[in-house]
This record gives C-alpha cells, sequence and structure tokens, in this order.
C-alpha cells in the first residue's frame, strides 16, 4: 500500500450559520455542501456560497450530472437543483447509519460509518446492489477515473484511501493533519479532492495522486 501525506491546496469557511460540513459534491461549477438543514452551493473560486436549498441534510451528497442527491436520516432525497424540491425518496440502506454518497455507472455508493461498508443501491428503489467491506469508519465516498476513494475518521486520525472496489483491500491512503477530518469526499474529476470538515465547519481541497 502507498501511503503519503495529504497536500491541502486551499481551505474554505467556515460559513456562516453552517456549524457543520456533512457532506460534499461538484457538479462542474459549485461544490455543494450539506449543513444539516440546507444544502449550499460554493463557488470554489470565491470561495462564496451563491446559493442555498432548505432540505434536510444530515450526511452524504451526490450529483448525477442533472439531480442532486443528499442523505437525511435514514433516507435519501433526490432533489432538483433549479427548483430545490424533492423529487423522488428511497430508503438509505444503513437505517440511519449511512455516511458518504457518490454517483457513478448509473447507481448510487452508500458508505456506512461505523458499519464499515459502502453499499452500490440503485437509485430508482434503494436496493442493495453489492456490498464493499472496509477495515476503517466509512465517511465520504467517491469515483474518479475508475478509481474508489473513501474518507475515514476515527478520534484524531483521518485520511482519504483508494481501495480495490472488488475486495476492499486498502491500495493508497492519504493522511490527513492532525484535527483536519473528513467528513464528506468528492473529486473535482481533475487533480483535486474536496473533503468536508465535519464540525470544523471548512471544506479543505487537496491534490489527487496521479496514475494508478
Amino acid at each position: 500500500m502507498k501511503k503519503s501525506a495529504a497536500n491541502i491546496l486551499r481551505e474554505y469557511g467556515p460559513f456562516p450559520g453552517a456549524e457543520r460540513v456533512n457532506g460534499v459534491t461538484f457538479d462542474g461549477q459549485h461544490v455543494w455542501f450539506a449543513s444539516g438543514d440546507r444544502l449550499n452551493a460554493l463557488d470554489p473560486a470565491s470561495g462564496e456560497v451563491v446559493r442555498s436549498i432548505e432540505v434536510a441534510s444530515h450526511a452524504g451528497t451526490a450529483f448525477d450530472g442533472e439531480f442532486l442527491y443528499q442523505i437525511a436520516e435514514d433516507v435519501i432525497h433526490k432533489i432538483d437543483p433549479k427548483t430545490g424540491h424533492i423529487l423522488s425518496t428511497i430508503p438509505a440502506p444503513g437505517n440511519g447509519g449511512d455516511s458518504g454518497l457518490a454517483w457513478a455507472e448509473g447507481t448510487l455508493w452508500v458508505g456506512q460509518h461505523r458499519g464499515r461498508r459502502i453499499h452500490q443501491i440503485d437509485p430508482e428503489t434503494g436496493k442493495i446492489l453489492r456490498t464493499i467491506e472496509s477495515n476503517r469508519v466509512v465517511t465520504g465516498v467517491t469515483w474518479v477515473d475508475g478509481q474508489l476513494w473513501h474518507g475515514t475518521w476515527e478520534g484524531d486520525d483521518s485520511d482519504v484511501r483508494r481501495i480495490n472496489p472488488e475486495t476492499g483491500e486498502v491500495l493508497e491512503r492519504l493522511d490527513m493533519p492532525e484535527g483536519a477530518g473528513v467528513s464528506g469526499l468528492e473529486s473535482d474529476g481533475g487533480d483535486c479532492f474536496f473533503c468536508g470538515g465535519g464540525g470544523s465547519g471548512k471544506i479543505r481541497a487537496i491534490s489527487r495522486p496521479k496514475g494508478k
């Protein structure tokens, strides 16, 4: 397994009225982050929040190219970002113990926090299609370039790790600085990850390693 220290490129926040950053996702222009009772759109160039949608947002957030998905306690809402309306709702696989959320291969990938696993689920029904076991608490989840990455956060230790999606084996690990926990994780599709910082109320951009 390859190990290295995470290279923090930029910190955003804390943000007024948002004490926590739960989930994060990226729509190609804005970083959307969940703060408990709102989804907020952050301009990563200016660092300003440009829009908010009032919706329960307790954990992971995902974007499928058109719609947002948001974990709200024991369910996942599908949200139209243009109107802020909830279009549909499915059960979350962890019954309230869910954490990260990502969109890939036409499906949702849901982290289970203390369950230490990642589920691939049908976005229409919530049916579990496959399960990947982890040896650490799972927070954020993201797919990029065919690679599955997830965040972990236990005590004062937090990291971002790439795992084998078939076996769960850890292939690479980026260790976060002390006090910089990862509550949500999303790739920008290029050279960086956006990491939610939980109760710090911050979002951190870190470098994504090149190659496999």
